[in-house]
């Protein structure tokens, strides 16, 4: 039998960014415990968090059966739920890589059972944790920095860190760092549910609501955990467009198969707006296969809201957009059975829908055109999409979308300026009169030109277009 031992991990931070300490609390029911400690001088809580696990786990023995409790989401879901994503997308965009990378590899191999414990509960195993996390802290005033965080000792931490850097950006809401919110009303003691939303507003921030009441953002998060709506950060005028993709567990919405996930990210006048929503869904059934495509697993999945539980607030935001979608029937058709099952309503009935996998045949008939390739047609830089995800295949859809119907404007005239420029052309051009040169070819050249016509014709086995061309100019 393999020996069981039990960890406590905390971390704690005197700023974030400031003096920061992690502490690890170890149960080895035959050796007694042992207690681990250590800070950095510029660092972060969530970095401290991570090292504390990082540190009580290479103390024990890798073939011990390791349970472990934190009291930061931001480690436990990390480790369990948004690893797997991180690591397809090559962690792009994820905050604090090096520590994530560092907590991967010392879990490799190993028997863990993750638990999220709520802090400053009176828990016996999670106080002593955090009093090791402190003592991490006051170590600093003899020691410059921690032997366990040397790589952080030199690098000032600039920004606060976001929880949300899981790649599906749906398992928390936006928040704003605990120090912004003290005076605002503590709703910690309504219900258990709001205990653990508490947990995760204090580890996450997002200036764009720095100014959002923290009852505010409980009550948002309360209402529905899994959907992430993201306001615009660059308001516009004019007529939406909803770039959307979606992910299922098949290709066949009347056999049964169901939506799993669901983005879309707001255009208007050709300019993203910076609003989008992007929500995970239970389908009720096995993804089977589809795995494979999207890297979305049952296991993530089971505690997702079902499409009826977040029916409403989709069909609000997506009614009365133009829906652009890569193939769009697929995913028009998909969404229309969904919404008939949970409002019994239609969305192809309030929106109008742009493919632009049709624009693309249109404009490049007899070749392959799907998202990958157009992606390398029009050279837009290319994102690692080792699994899609339905917000970055709409990301991606976006800059095909603008690439294929003409571009962004890129010097940005206004009315006026782009008025003066077409006056000024339009005085050239009655102004301006110039004699067109006739350059003739020579007798050499003609003689070449010929050689290459019939040359083609022997090699295959019919006349070039310069011979067609020549031959209708003579009959005509």
């Amino acid at each position: 039998m393999h020996k069981q031992y039990t960890l406590y991990v905390d971390g704690a931070c005197k700023g974030n960014p400031g003096k920061g300490g992690w502490g690890a609390y170890i149960i080895d029911p035959e050796q007694g415990k042992k207690e681990l400690f250590g800070g950095a001088e510029d660092t972060t809580n969530n970095r401290m968090e991570l090292t504390a696990a990082i540190e009580g786990i290479r103390a024990c023995p890798r073939s011990a059966q390791l349970t472990i409790y934190t009291d930061s989401n931001y480690v436990k879901r990390g480790i369990t739920e948004w690893i797997t994503g991180w690591k397809a997308k090559n962690w792009k965009d994820v905050k604090n890589p090096d520590l994530w990378q560092t907590l991967d590899e010392v879990t490799q191999g190993r028997e863990i059972d993750w638990h999220w414990i709520k802090g400053h509960a009176g828990h016996e195993g999670n106080e002593r944790a955090d009093q090791l996390a402190n003592k991490g802290v006051d170590s600093l005033q003899s020691t410059p920095s921690s032997q366990s965080d040397k790589s952080n000792d030199k690098k000032k931490v600039t920004e606060s860190d976001w929880l949300l850097d899981d790649p599906f950006g749906l398992d928390a809401t936006d928040s704003t760092e605990e120090a912004d919110l003290t005076e605002e009303a503590d709703l910690s003691e309504e219900s258990d549910h709001l205990e653990e939303v508490e947990e995760v507003i204090d580890e996450i921030s997002d200036e764009s609501i720095i100014s959002t009441p923290k009852a505010e953002i409980k009550a948002q998060i309360t209402e529905n955990v899994h959907i992430k709506i993201t306001e615009t950060t660059n308001p516009q005028v004019g007529e939406r467009l909803l770039i959307l993709d979606t992910e299922t567990t098949g290709f066949y919405y009347q056999d049964s198969d169901r939506i799993i996930e669901v983005g879309a990210i707001e255009m208007i006048n050709r300019k993203l707006t910076g609003s989008s929503i992007h929500i995970y869904i239970n389908p009720e059934k096995p993804v089977g296969e589809s795995e494979n495509i999207h890297g979305i697993s049952d296991e993530f999945l089971k505690d997702k809201p079902k499409f009826a539980a977040i029916a409403d607030t989709l069909f609000a935001y997506l009614e009365g957009a133009e829906i652009v979608a890569h193939n769009a029937s697929f995913d028009i058709n998909f969404l229309d059975a969904e919404f008939e099952r949970a409002l019994d309503k239609k969305l192809s009935a309030v929106c109008k829908v742009t493919d632009t996998l049709a624009i693309a045949k249109r404009k490049h008939p007899g070749q392959k055109n799907s998202l990958d390739i157009l992606v390398k047609r029009y050279e837009i830089p290319p994102r690692d999409r080792t699994f899609h995800g339905a917000l970055l295949d709409a990301e991606i859809l976006a800059d095909v979308y603008l690439a294929m119907t003409g571009g962004q404007v890129s010097l940005h005239l206004d009315q006026q300026q782009q008025k003066v420029a077409n006056t000024q052309n339009s005085h050239l051009n009655q102004n301006s009169q110039h004699d067109i040169p006739l350059i003739f070819p020579t007798e050499s050249e003609l003689e070449a030109h010929q050689a290459w016509i019939n040359t083609f014709k022997e090699k295959n086995e019919k006349d070039s277009l310069f011979a067609f061309a020549e031959a209708q100019l003579l009959e005509s």
